[in-house]
């Protein structure tokens, strides 16, 4: 059981350690870190990174079709752990104010990360080989049509997740801009 969600666990153990860095900061300058300071900055571009890597390199992944750059199953995992710990860090950055921008932002955030979770369920109801192919061999009989099931709910939920990753990027890179705009090149 562990070891199928590896990527959960490993990203639960990041969380925490970033929980416990972030407790700490609090603990030392007596106030929640405010998303405009050196700590909060630093949680928001660590955690977009992560979660443009999140959207970039798993899909540059699964359109290429050299082996070289490792397993499918891998960089789903990759893809997992980065969504989850990304969208934290970037949760730890908004200092507990959700409002204008950045509030929609963060609620597009929570969005697509919850879609995540669908997504893997939904993934994991398709048999696939050790590789993260999918498995063509029809099971036969009722088998066969929850197979042709799950491949319909998979596909429905790309036609949603994937474009509401992009309105989440869109919006981030609004609220980058004006963070920017308004937080350093006013002053």
């Amino acid at each position: 059981m562990l070891q199928n969600n590896r990527e959960f666990w490993w990203s639960v153990l990041v969380s925490v350690v970033i929980t416990g860095v972030y407790g700490l900061v609090m603990l030392v300058t007596k106030k929640i870190p405010a998303a405009g300071e050196l700590f909060g900055h630093s949680l928001g571009i660590l955690g977009f990174i992560l979660m443009i890597m999140t959207e970039t390199l798993y899909s540059l992944r699964k359109r290429s079709r050299f082996t070289a750059w490792g397993k499918m199953s891998d960089w789903l995992q990759f893809h997992i752990f980065t969504g989850l710990v990304g969208p934290f860090m970037v949760f730890l950055h908004t200092s507990w104010k959700f409002n204008g921008l950045a509030g929609v932002v963060t609620l597009m955030t929570l969005v697509v990360v919850l879609s995540g979770f669908v997504g893997r369920y939904i993934y994991t109801l398709i048999p696939r080989t050790a590789e993260g192919i999918e498995i063509e061999t029809p099971l036969g009989g009722a088998q066969a049509s929850v197979l042709a099931n799950a491949r319909r709910m998979m596909a429905l939920w790309h036609t949603i997740h994937i474009p509401l990753g992009m309105a989440l990027f869109t919006a981030a890179f609004y609220h980058i801009g004006a963070a920017l705009y308004y937080a350093t090149f006013l002053k």
